[in-house]
Parts: C-alpha cells; sequence; structure tokens
C-alpha cells in the first residue's frame, strides 16, 4: 500500500468517564451517543471539511486540511453539546475531551499515523470533560484568527512522547460562555429534532443567563465612549464569575453595538433569559450610569438603578461601578429566577429549578422561616440529582448559616461530608470553598479557614460572602485591622445586599476591639436596623454602651437581647451556650467586650 506524508490538523476526541457510564446504562449510553454523532459531531465536522479517519467505540480521529477550521469544528461541538443531556444528572451526561495537534503524518490508504497524531491523542487526555487542549503549534498557527481566550498549561511531558509539548486549554466554563450553535445541515433523520432545538432555545437556557449589551454613550464625549465600552467588559468578565451563570461573551454583544433589536428576539437568538442593557450621560463634570435588567421572554423590566461619578474620577469608579453593580445583578438574578421558577414549574420542578429555587430562599434576609425553606428545597435537589455539586454547597451553607443564627439541629460532620464530597467532584467549586472555609471556623481550625476563604475569593474577586466570613475569620486569629479591610470591601461592592447587616455587624466587632466605640455603635445601629430578629446585634451594642459608660442605653439594649434570647441571663450562660460560646472562645480580644458587658449590667452567673 502507498504511503505519502502531509501536514494535517489532526483532531482526537473520546467520551469522559464513557467506561463508567456504560456499566451504569450499556443501552442508553449507546444510543445516545450515536445521536450525538448523527446530529451534532459528524454534521460540524463535515461543515468544517474534516474527513472521519476512524472512530474506536467511543473515540473519534479526523483530519483536516486548515487548523483554524479544526479549532473551530472543536469548540462548537464542545459548545453544541453543553445544550445536550441537559434533562440527565450530571454524571450521566457524555461529555467529550478533544485533543488538537498540527503535524507531518504519514498516509497510508484512508489512515494516518505518527508522533503528531499521538501527541493529539495525549493532548486530548489532558482536556477538561466538555473541554479542548491544544498543541503551542496550534495556537501560534491560529494566533488572532479565532476569538477564543486559550490557558496556558506551560511546557508538559506526555506519555511516551520523547520531548516535552507546551500545552493551551479552553475550559469548559469558557465554552459554557460562548453562544449557543446550530448545525447548518442537520441529516435528514434528525431535522425535526434539530427544528425542535432551535425552537425551544429560549426554553431550555440556563437559569442564570444574560447578555451584556454595550453600553449607550449619551453624551457624544469619546471620553465616555470608552468609559462606556469598559463598563460593558469588566461586567461581562464580573458576570461570569457567578456560580451557574451564563454569559454571552464580550465578541457576540459588541456585534449588537449601535443596531436596533428586539429583546424578545434576541434572547431567541442567543439563548438567553435576561438582557441587561445601559447608558452612559454626562451632566457637566457629573456621569450619570442607567441600567436595567429586562427579561428576555416578556421583554418586561425585572430592575433598574444609577449609578453616579464624576468625570475626573471615571477611571477610579470604574472598578468600584462594575463591581458593585455584578453582585446587585447577582441578587436580582438570583431573586428573579426563583420568581420564574415558581411561577412556571410550581409543582413538576427538576433538579435545576429546585436550585435555582433554593439559592433564591437562601438571599432573602435571614429568617428562620427562610433558611427551613432553603434547606428543604436544597435537600430535594440532592434526593433528585444525587451527583449534584451545587446541592450539597447549597445544603451545607443553609446549614451553617442557620447554625450562626441558632435555627434547628447542628450537624458539623454532614456539612463537612457535603462540601467535601463536592470538592472532591469539583476543587474549584467557588460555593464549596466558601462553605468550607466557613465551617473550619466554627471547627476553631482559623489557618485552614483563611486558606479556603482566600482562595475562592481568589477565584471570584467579588465574592462578598467569602470577604465577609474571611473577615470574622481573621478577627478569630487576632487582626481585627486587616479584618476590617474585608467588612468594608464587602459593603462597598455590594451596598444592596439583602444581609448586609452581617457586614455591618463583622466592622462593628472590628471597632469595639479596637477600642473604636463611637464607630462600633454607628455599625451595629445599622446591624441592628436592617436585621432586628439577630439577637448578637445588641448584645454587642450592649457592650459597647457598657464600655462608654452611656448605662442607659446599655440597659436598652440589654432589654432588645433578652426579649430575642430569654434564657441568656448572665456572661456565664452566654458562655455556655451553643451559639454564642463561639465568640468568647474563639476571638482573642473578647475579654474587652465581656468588660462591656458587666459595665452595661449583665451578671456573671
Amino acid at each position: 500500500m502507498t504511503t505519502s506524508r502531509r501536514l494535517a490538523a489532526i483532531f482526537v476526541a473520546d467520551v469522559a468517564g464513557y467506561s463508567r457510564l456504560m456499566s451504569v446504562d450499556e443501552e442508553g449510553t449507546l444510543n445516545r451517543l450515536k445521536a450525538h454523532r448523527q446530529e451534532l459531531l459528524d454534521p460540524k465536522i463535515e461543515e468544517r471539511r474534516g474527513r472521519i479517519v476512524k472512530t474506536t467505540g467511543d473515540g473519534l480521529l479526523v483530519e483536516f486540511a486548515s487548523v483554524v477550521d479544526a479549532v473551530r469544528c472543536a469548540v462548537e461541538v464542545q459548545r453544541g453539546m453543553v445544550d445536550r443531556d441537559v434533562d440527565l444528572p450530571e454524571d450521566c451526561r457524555i461529555r467529550f475531551r478533544i485533543g488538537i495537534n498540527l503535524a507531518d503524518v504519514i498516509a497510508e490508504g484512508a489512515d494516518i499515523f505518527g508522533d503528531g497524531v499521538n501527541i493529539a491523542s495525549r493532548l486530548e487526555a489532558l482536556a477538561e470533560p466538555g473541554g479542548l487542549c491544544i498543541s503551542g503549534t496550534v495556537h501560534d498557527h491560529i494566533g488572532n484568527r479565532l476569538p477564543y481566550l486559550f490557558g496556558d498549561l506551560g511546557e508538559r511531558d506526555l506519555k511516551n512522547i520523547a520531548r516535552p509539548v507546551h500545552a493551551y486549554s479552553f475550559s469548559t466554563a469558557a465554552i459554557a460562555s460562548l453562544p449557543p450553535v446550530f448545525v447548518q445541515k442537520p441529516r435528514k433523520a434528525a431535522t425535526d429534532r434539530a427544528r425542535q432545538r432551535r425552537t425551544v432555545a429560549h426554553r431550555s437556557a440556563p437559569h442564570l443567563s444574560i447578555v451584556v449589551l454595550p453600553f449607550t454613550n449619551l453624551s457624544g464625549d469619546p471620553e465616555q465612549e470608552y468609559f462606556a465600552d469598559a463598563i460593558t467588559d469588566d461586567l461581562t468578565t464580573d458576570l461570569s464569575r457567578i456560580q451557574d451563570s451564563f454569559v454571552i461573551s464580550r465578541n457576540t454583544a459588541f456585534t449588537y453595538k449601535g443596531k436596533p433589536f428586539h429583546v424578545k428576539r434576541l434572547g431567541r437568538e442567543l439563548g438567553v433569559r435576561y438582557v441587561l442593557e445601559g447608558s452612559v450621560r454626562r451632566h457637566a463634570e457629573q456621569v450619570q450610569l442607567n441600567v436595567q435588567l429586562i427579561d428576555a421572554a416578556t421583554g418586561a423590566h425585572v430592575w433598574a438603578d444609577r449609578f453616579d461619578t464624576y468625570r475626573v474620577d471615571l477611571s477610579k469608579s470604574q472598578n468600584e461601578i462594575t463591581s458593585g453593580l455584578a453582585n446587585t445583578l447577582h441578587f436580582q438574578l438570583v431573586e428573579a429566577v426563583g420568581r420564574k421558577v415558581d411561577k412556571q414549574y410550581p409543582v413538576n420542578l427538576n433538579a435545576r429549578d429546585l436550585l435555582a429555587r433554593g439559592w433564591a430562599w437562601f438571599y432573602r434576609p435571614v429568617s428562620a422561616a427562610q433558611l427551613q425553606e432553603a434547606e428543604r428545597t436544597f435537600e430535594q435537589a440532592l434526593e433528585m440529582d444525587p451527583a449534584s455539586v451545587d446541592a450539597r454547597a447549597g445544603l451545607a451553607t443553609t446549614l451553617l448559616s442557620a447554625r450562626v443564627v441558632g435555627v434547628g439541629s447542628w450537624y458539623p460532620s454532614r456539612c463537612e461530608q457535603l462540601l467535601l464530597e463536592a470538592l472532591e467532584r469539583d476543587s474549584n467549586h467557588v460555593r464549596s470553598l466558601l462553605a468550607l472555609g466557613w465551617l473550619r471556623r466554627l471547627q476553631d481550625q482559623h489557618l485552614e479557614s483563611r486558606i479556603m476563604l482566600e482562595k475562592a475569593i481568589a477565584l471570584d474577586p467579588n465574592l462578598t460572602p467569602a470577604m465577609v466570613q474571611l473577615g470574622f475569620t481573621l478577627l478569630y486569629l487576632g487582626e481585627p485591622k486587616a479584618a476590617l479591610r474585608h467588612f468594608q470591601k464587602a459593603i462597598a461592592l455590594s451596598p444592596r445586599d439583602p444581609n448586609q447587616h452581617w457586614f455591618h455587624n463583622g466592622l462593628g466587632i472590628c471597632h469595639l476591639v479596637m477600642g473604636d466605640l463611637d464607630q462600633a455603635i454607628e455599625c451595629l445601629m445599622k446591624a441592628r436596623a436592617s436585621n432586628p430578629r439577630i439577637y448578637e446585634f445588641p448584645l454587642w451594642l450592649a457592650a459597647a454602651f457598657g464600655l462608654k459608660g452611656e448605662s442607659e442605653s446599655a440597659i436598652e439594649a440589654l432589654v432588645d437581647f433578652h426579649e430575642l434570647q430569654p434564657g441568656l441571663t448572665s456572661i456565664a450562660k452566654l458562655r455556655a451556650s451553643r451559639d454564642s460560646s463561639w465568640f468568647f472562645d474563639s476571638i482573642p480580644q473578647a475579654a474587652a467586650i465581656v468588660t462591656g458587658l458587666r459595665l452595661a449590667g449583665l451578671p456573671e452567673t
């Protein structure tokens, strides 16, 4: 048989966890893999002018003449897979890994061989399920021809490959943030199903799906034009960090800049449930930013707000505005999704619906009823999808919050089991890292708590709950000044947070143990006004007034405290209480607070 050599882009794909999927449901896995091939992979490969060299059960070897076509095909296949098997639990879905290399190959008949093929196969093994991995040669050749940002994995030693290979990855999360793809020429057997997918694209969009349209400059000032574009870019990035969010990429969003659009049609085209639009207007030296969140299905306004800054502070204000806006939008989106789930699917809720509903309950102002409803909803989600990482994180977070406010029973071992299982499945799951950092502090493992919370913040710099928890952990480590900065940043980032009373509470305790009594009283009064149901706030207020010598105010605060906690009538009972002993045993500066409580009139025994 004649052999020849040629340069080729080599595309290797296989199914992640194929053996496990087959052992669970052999017939179902084979049928679904066949459907994915017929309806997505094979048509996309044909559309991008690829040639299937051979198949190996769960794998494919494909040759492309163009490396750009190979990468584009891989990304489109993986993006298409995001919307498939959505009715199945996460660990039952078919997800491909893809590796691509550019090399000289030996062609013998219809087959291809060589080191370049082996490298592509090894790169495929490095890819995340649902992601792809390319060689440095591929990365260099595509240059800026494609709008994809690859992560640099550096030089990697690959099995049975003599020299290290520079590798780049395109993550599952990055692929999920791209707009939906459609197969141009679906095969006849799949035509009806493909048409149906296009018709229901909006209805099947992820709950937290949004496009940030380019903000409009209404000032005619070029400086505001740059500012408007920068706000759009930063906000797109910040919203992408929200767990489970689906955010249309900046490049796609900017194709609508300056063009008229219909919100409902836009939602269907991009497969999103929400549209965010805004404008920048200058009045003298003041710059006004107007934003509005729109329900793409109905065209109704969900939320609107205005932010003001000054022209001289534009660059300084940019980060503050976008971070604060991202946090506000996070809560608004979760609340809107929760309302929509309750309205559209009051009975037949799936696991995703239950997760959305659970977080909507959790983010409401803290109360016993609210936490019990959130706990019940997350329990249902976990029962429906036992592999769910998000359900584990949601349930553990709710149990932790209930522990802090003294609601229900406390099972730290269950919290720990839930979170360790979640992080075993996804080591960078932000909500799980946050909750485990919180749990470790309650277990007096303060250094480990700090590590977990700092990792969560590194993954999501706008994660205000992690900043608040890190602030309390630093308090327990005897670093109130460092803690102070985290509480202040949380307040700045999320000025409309529904649970901001915890932010002011932490800030007040920092000032209290540092001896800044006036500031402590101001912060603690804000915390109490924000949520008068939390017993801690009047307790700390009583200590602050006691230290300041304002006995009447101290007694009034103690009366408020005893109305909320009638059994805790002495310092000894406070120390023995499950719900407050942690504070006295953990914070190095707690002695000053105990002194304040004595001065306020709280007896020792």
